[in-house]
């Protein structure tokens, strides 16, 4: 069995309609817990309460940039083996990556202002995250500017490679650049720098939950976008009959 079977509309609807309840299921579970686990940890020693801002700020920070990863590789697919189902999954993506970056940087912010003494600062990390929203921005309305669908996908797929610098920039800045404000990793595998499983175990568990709740939309959004493709396709032979 190969996976490009799973670029079939049909086999897509069906196994992903079977799916859907139970990482529904297990997103609505995880990330309230998460949250609440989150919530009742004790205060740090340096940062006091606004350290809980980290079970929103640092899952939805990876999301955004792996929402776009996902829409880069769902991009690839369709540009080499043009199957219509990366490409709408790519579409039903991009909202949901648009909206974690927006959630990424108003966190960011409300921790920073207390911590920094500023709302905003032009730190690499902060300032490739905003033109990776931008670039969310402009994928979905390229998507809407153009009326036929495949050169919509396209034009977005290319505008998918070029945003693709940003989400590694967003990523990886501050190992670039020594300058800015904004921290390393939260979490890290360099010896010295282990977060206390105090914070770790439940930032693993919003980080799962937001993954689920991402997977959620993502199957939700990419069965719609298939469904509008079919009834578009039935009213255009209406048309020509």
């Amino acid at each position: 069995m190969s996976i490009w079977e799973y670029a079939n509309p049909v086999k897509f609807m069906r196994v992903s309609g079977a799916a859907l309840p139970w990482i529904a299921a297990a997103a609505a579970i995880s990330l309230p817990a998460g949250l609440v686990w989150g919530w009742m940890t004790p205060e740090d020693y340096k940062q006091g309460s606004t350290v809980k801002i980290m079970f929103l700020h640092v899952p939805a920070a990876m999301m955004a940039i792996n929402i776009w990863v996902m829409m880069l590789a769902a991009s690839l697919i369709w540009l080499i083996r043009r199957h219509h189902v990366s490409a709408l999954a790519a579409r039903a993506a991009a909202p949901i990556g648009a909206v974690m970056t927006l959630v990424a940087l108003v966190t960011g912010a409300v921790w920073g202002q207390p911590m920094w003494g500023t709302w905003w600062e032009w730190d690499p990390r902060l300032t490739s995250f905003l033109i990776l929203f931008l670039f969310y921005l402009g994928y979905m309305a390229l998507w809407g500017a153009i009326e036929n669908p495949d050169s919509a996908a396209d034009l977005t797929g290319v505008l998918c490679l070029v945003g693709s610098v940003f989400a590694l920039l967003s990523r990886y800045a501050v190992n670039f650049w020594n300058q800015g404000l904004h921290q390393g990793a939260s979490l890290s595998i360099a010896p010295g720098e282990r977060m206390s499983a105090v914070y770790k175990y439940p930032l693993y568990l919003c980080m799962l939950g937001f993954f689920l709740l991402f997977l959620t939309l993502l199957l939700v959004r990419t069965r719609t976008e298939i469904r509008r493709r079919r009834t578009a396709a039935l009213l255009a032979r209406e048309v020509r009959a």
